[in-house]
């Protein structure tokens, strides 16, 4: 299964020296992870427990109640856990798509299985009128909602997937042999690249997707240095026709960087030195540039020709680097060791980038220290300009969701809809830059 705290693991195509390197987010432990704290609160409105001493760089256009829609506030247990426990989303401009674990009973299905409620809300802006609303049931913790560009959205649950319209409506779309541990789509969305759980035995039937031996193109090399039996399929699926285009067995879920035209792979040189090369799908590849890091660092990408490296420092804790799949570093965003477990959200048009990250009382070792709810103070959500690194907003969010899913960004990017202090709280920022900045080699 995948650890719930990352990726870890690569992989090399033969032929095209392919090899992915999977990204850990964040390695470490938590103090309050199995404690017994109540599953949920009722959230409080003021937020006085949580983002102590945060306030936002402007304030919100109108607020939407949550505690109306039902919503009630996670409670400490899950701090850690890293658990996929709300979805925020834009359907348009004016409408908001909210998907949140319905608090109850758990049921238990089989062992180390669970059975539950996620309550979806189709909300209309500015009022928050409750347009459409539906009650699915899941059976995992992970990620379950990817918005797609065209007001639908992709739901997961376990090894199948449907897509959505704004009335809540689902149709099968994608059924797999095994459960889908990890799943990703490139900035187009014409690409869908899954990770799912399929030991050697599992033969796929009539219907789903294609497997290693039934595949177009395989990888036959596995190099991620993880034990174990491959148990894993990775995908790169055309997402409208379920058509396989590259397919290969890994011993752990990979994390995969990809545009339209291939992907990125992070080489490992000597000390602090990661090489970027950017492998075409098409054969052959090109080096961005290198970049020092401490860490193995996670990349996504922005746009079709922009993407964004979170690299680690000694003492300055995260640096966000946005760079071009021409080579050129665009610019850097510094964020203090107080700052840990960055999360990313993208505009669907590419246009802006929210970093969002807990707030330390104090800063800490992300890979040794164990971390304890007192240590918490809060959560930080940033808005950066894709394209300049401009800083258009600071905000806190609250309950403290280290899964994400607390924050969104309208297709123009001109809204940003955070769930802070009970409620919903929509921004409204000016267009988006669009002028280049200087340009500088992708080099440490």
């Amino acid at each position: 299964m995948v650890k719930r705290l990352g990726y870890a693991g690569n992989w090399r195509r033969a032929g095209l020296g392919l090899a992915v390197v999977a990204l850990w987010l964040f390695q470490g432990e938590t103090a309050v992870a199995g404690q017994l704290f109540k599953r949920h609160a009722k959230p409080d409105a003021s937020g006085a427990d949580e983002n102590k001493g945060v306030t936002a760089s402007q304030p919100p256009a109108f607020s939407i109640p949550v505690e109306p829609l039902g919503f009630y506030a996670p409670g400490a247990f899950y701090t850690g856990l890293r658990e996929s426990l709300v979805s925020l989303d834009f359907l348009d401009e004016n409408r908001l798509l909210f998907t949140f674990r319905a608090p109850g009973l758990i049921h238990r299905t089989t062992p180390g299985e669970e059975e539950r409620q996620i309550r979806a809300e189709v909300l209309s802006l500015p009022q928050g009128n409750l347009e459409t609303e539906a009650l699915w049931t899941l059976h995992d913790h992970e990620r379950y909602l990817w918005m797609l560009h065209d007001g639908h959205f992709l739901l997961r649950d376990q090894d199948t997937v449907k897509e959505g319209n704004a009335k809540l409506e689902l149709r099968p779309l994608l059924q797999f042999p095994g459960p889908i541990l990890w799943m990703e789509m490139d900035p187009g969305q014409q690409l869908l690249i899954t990770d799912s759980h399929e030991p050697g035995d599992v033969k796929p039937q009539k219907g789903e997707v294609g497997s290693p031996s039934t595949a177009e193109a395989s990888v036959s090399t596995d190099i991620s240095g993880a034990t174990g039996q491959r148990d894993i399929v990775l995908r790169i699926l055309d997402r409208a026709s379920g058509r396989v285009r590259l397919v290969s067995r890994v011993r752990t879920a990979v994390h995969l960087p990809a545009n339209s035209e291939g992907y990125i792979e992070t080489l490992h040189g000597s000390g602090q030195d990661w090489t970027l090369n950017l492998d075409y799908f098409t054969g052959g590849s090109k080096i961005l540039g290198r970049l020092p890091s401490l860490c193995q660092p996670p990349i996504e990408f922005v746009s079709q020709e922009v993407a964004v490296v979170n690299t680690c420092a000694a003492d300055t804790g995260r640096r966000l680097v946005a760079l071009s799949t021409q080579g050129h570093r665009l610019w850097e965003a510094d964020s203090p060791p107080t700052q840990i477990w960055p999360l990313l959200v993208m505009s669907p048009d590419g246009s802006r980038i929210a970093r969002e990250t807990l707030s330390l009382e104090h800063a800490v070792d992300g890979f040794t220290h164990s971390l304890d709810a007192q240590d918490i103070k809060g959560q930080l959500v940033e808005v950066f300009d894709a394209t300049g690194g401009t800083l258009v907003l600071k905000a806190p969010a609250s309950p403290l969701l280290d899964g994400g899913g607390n924050v969104a960004i309208s297709p123009s990017g001109k809204r940003v809809a955070v769930l802070n202090a009970g409620a919903i709280q929509i921004y409204d920022l000016a267009a988006p830059q669009t002028a280049q900045p200087n340009l500088k080699p992708t080099a440490p």
